[in-house]
């Protein structure tokens, strides 16, 4: 595997020599007077500005001048950012869903302003705004190709407000340049903007971004020039402090908690470059609750991360491997284990801290140590957790980088085995990029170590992918030993050598109401090498879908699969059920289609339903969203998830929901209520979560969060909480 990684390598070079093309550009000139911020651009200091203008249409073509124009100014002193920006709109019915911050961009009137700091074409701060003066930020890494690299649970203090004019909406925003990492004496950053007009049902980019492409991504972007050099940043002290009050009961043990917990986190700017985070005694019960999932595979979903302690800089210690087969390093392991009945509970982080971000323009550094509680009841013993990554750019926006992670224990327990007293994992991965997002791919080698662990103990990956307008492909290459281990990673299977190339074709109409439309042939295949190379899985999946100009969309896709199981199983969950029998292969096939409507109107769906075979019976499933905007108070919403299972007998037949409807109501822009129910009969489980947030002073909250779990069959009680957390945000 590491001869493939290298040929690989060697093969993918050639296409990272282009330099990045900066076509458009603005200055920025500095001052040395505060702006007052209003959302009325009325200081004759704005008439001095230079216009980041002419914005160009992206959707529903991506080849004209915008409709709606979009003007932007920006002017900065010593400390602070100044943004003005004048936004034309053809009337005031503007869609907004809610007030609460960090909202999702799409569907929706707003503004989003991106700067690419390091001119590296591979890491950005967003910073957004809509007609309310509703705020949102975000850190984009791995240059914006994939969502995944999109994180809005980042926060930082910063000013803005909004005014609704006779002609459109006025934005004014003043943001700390100690928000942002940059170099001293830096001259120049990289600058882009996308905007969505609802009424026009337009969306617009500043610098011009084919469709084929995020709106988002960091490879087509101009430049904003500053009209003298940036200063060295001051070094902020954030301290974070909170107070958490904790009423508990746990009905199946009839046990009971009333706690208070006090703990904190410090946020040190170290330098232009460098975060460092310190926490001790983390409480994260104000986190938003995770969405659950009928799994119908033999292997576990990943989720995403939302603590903040984890999100900044992420990508230096999240991104490495392949993130669907085999990542190293996934932060939710941290916090999280397993008890003797092999259910997750929480792990208690007992301190620890993250230093990460630039060295300088071409190296970035990223170390976490944490140290987790033990829990000697349930044999769970008390670790130190550590991960270092070291990242080199390379070319225009590639990067060569290296991790160690280090899951360690250095307690005598007795009831540990030898192979569990540590786990390490050391490797290298190469991240491509051409400067024009055209070829993309990853390359990488992992070895892991434990004690008495065997040969196998080894992953490798080797990914290829060409973009263009109409013709996309590429080829995905996965192994991941026997042996191999990362007790702080994601590993969905070992023993498997995977392969995924596709293909795909893609046609623009300049008539019709088919804005675009496609086909997509993926075939994916699995051969698992102690099986003497058998190929024991394998997923043909052909799509074609649609995309309209109201913004809805169509799709229909086959799957042709094959599953050899090597030991039984029983897809349905069912308790005492008998197990589809192992040492056996199953083809089935099946079918799907959807329609996604337009995401404007008041009330919005989407439904997803599908039949065909399964295993050696055959499955009906419904998908299905429902979206009731009442702005901007309330937002309603229904997601359900249905699976009827029928097996020829003996085996069992069932009936899964997956229920889940939401109510969020923003009373204004600093109190928030959300409120999740999950209905899921396969995990026995009736979830309510209720959460109210008034955030009364900036980036500082009250939380009350009451949670209450049910059993489905009996409708009994299992646990139920309600914490009361204040967090206050003290900058020094």
């Amino acid at each position: 595997m590491s001869k493939s990684f290298l040929i690989f390598f060697a093969l993918a070079s050639p296409f990272l020599l282009f330099a990045q093309n900066s076509s458009k550009t603005f200055v920025v000139k500095f001052i040395d007077q505060p702006i007052q911020i209003d959302g009325i651009l009325d200081e004759d200091i704005w008439e001095t500005a230079e216009s980041a203008e002419d914005f160009q249409q992206y959707f529903p073509t991506d080849s004209i001048l915008a409709i709606q124009q979009t003007d932007i100014k920006m002017l900065y002193s010593n400390t602070t950012l100044y943004i003005g920006i004048t936004l034309n709109a053809e009337g005031d019915d503007y869609i907004i869903p809610s007030l609460e911050r960090d909202y999702r961009a799409g569907g929706n009137d707003n503004i989003s302003l991106l700067f690419d700091t390091f001119n590296d074409g591979t890491n950005a701060f967003l910073f957004g705004m809509n007609p309310y003066g509703v705020r949102r930020e975000a850190l984009i890494s791995n240059g914006g190709t994939t969502l995944s690299g999109f994180t809005t649970s980042w926060d930082i203090k910063w000013r803005g407000e909004a005014k609704i004019t006779d002609n459109g909406y006025v934005c004014e925003m003043a943001i700390p340049l100690t928000s942002f990492k940059f170099s001293q004496g830096e001259t120049k950053w990289r600058f882009n903007s996308y905007r969505f007009d609802m009424q026009t049902n337009e969306t617009s980019t500043w610098a011009e971004i084919p469709q084929n492409q995020f709106v988002f991504n960091l490879a087509f972007m101009g430049d904003m020039v500053f009209e003298k050099p940036l200063g060295k940043s001051r070094t902020p002290l954030a301290l974070i402090p909170y107070i958490n009050g904790l009423a508990q009961k746990d009905f199946e043990t009839d046990e009971s908690l009333n706690n208070v917990a006090f703990g904190g986190d410090a946020k040190v700017a170290i330098g232009n470059g460098l975060n460092l985070d310190i926490t001790v005694n983390p409480d994260f019960s104000n986190v938003q609750v995770d969405d659950i999932f009928t799994n119908l595979t033999r292997f576990e979903i990943s989720l995403p991360e939302r603590r903040q302690f984890f999100i900044d800089n992420n990508d230096l210690f999240g991104t490495f491997g392949s993130e669907r087969d085999a990542n190293p390093f996934f932060s939710r392991r941290i916090g999280i284990a397993e008890d003797l009945d092999g259910e997750s509970v929480e792990n208690g982080i007992i301190g620890g801290v993250r230093l990460s971000g630039k060295l300088n323009e071409d190296w970035r550094l990223g170390f976490l140590n944490l140290q987790t509680e033990e829990d000697v009841a349930n044999e769970i013993p008390s670790n130190n957790n550590t991960v270092f990554a070291l990242q080199k750019k390379m070319f225009s926006r590639s990067n060569l980088s290296f991790i160690f992670v280090n899951r360690q224990t250095f307690g005598d327990y007795d009831f540990l085995e030898e192979t569990d007293r540590y786990n390490r994992v050391l490797g290298l991965d190469y991240n491509l990029a051409s400067s024009d997002n055209t070829w993309v791919g990853k390359f990488f080698y992992h070895q892991s170590f434990a004690p008495e662990i065997g040969n196998e103990s080894s992953s490798a990956g080797a990914d290829l992918f060409y973009n263009s307008r109409h013709i996309n492909f590429g080829l995905r290459n996965s192994y991941v030993g026997n042996d191999f281990r990362s007790d702080l990673g994601f590993i969905r299977r070992t023993d498997v050598i995977i392969t995924r190339p596709f293909i795909e074709c893609n046609f623009w109409p300049k008539k019709g109401k088919i804005n675009t439309h496609g086909f997509r042939f993926s075939p994916n295949f699995i051969w698992r090498p102690t099986f003497d190379y058998q190929n024991t899985d394998y997923t043909i999946f052909s799509r074609w879908a649609a995309e309209f100009k109201n913004q809805s969309q169509f799709g229909i896709r086959m799957f042709n699969r094959f599953t050899f199981l090597d030991e039984p199983f029983d897809p349905t969950g069912t308790d005492g059920a008998v197990e589809l029998p192992g040492d056996v292969g199953y083809y089935y096939t099946s079918f799907e289609f959807n329609f996604d409507s337009d995401p404007r109107k008041v009330f919005s769906y989407s439904v997803e339903p599908g039949y065909g075979d399964f295993f050696n019976g055959t499955r009906f499933s419904l998908e299905s969203s429902f979206n009731l905007r009442l702005q901007p108070k309330f937002f309603l919403s229904l997601n359900l998830n249905y699976d009827h299972i029928e097996l020829p007998d003996p085996f069992p037949d069932a009936d899964l929901w997956l229920v889940s409807p939401q109510i969020n109501i923003t009373f204004s822009k600093s109190i928030f209520w959300s409120n999740t129910i999950q209905y899921s009969n396969q995990q026995d489980n009736l979830g309510i979560n209720s959460r109210l947030q008034w955030r009364f002073a900036p980036l500082s909250d009250l939380f009350i969060v009451y949670n209450d779990n049910y059993f489905v069959e009996s409708f009994m009680p299992r646990n139920r909480s309600i914490n009361l957390r204040l967090t206050y945000w003290l900058n020094i």
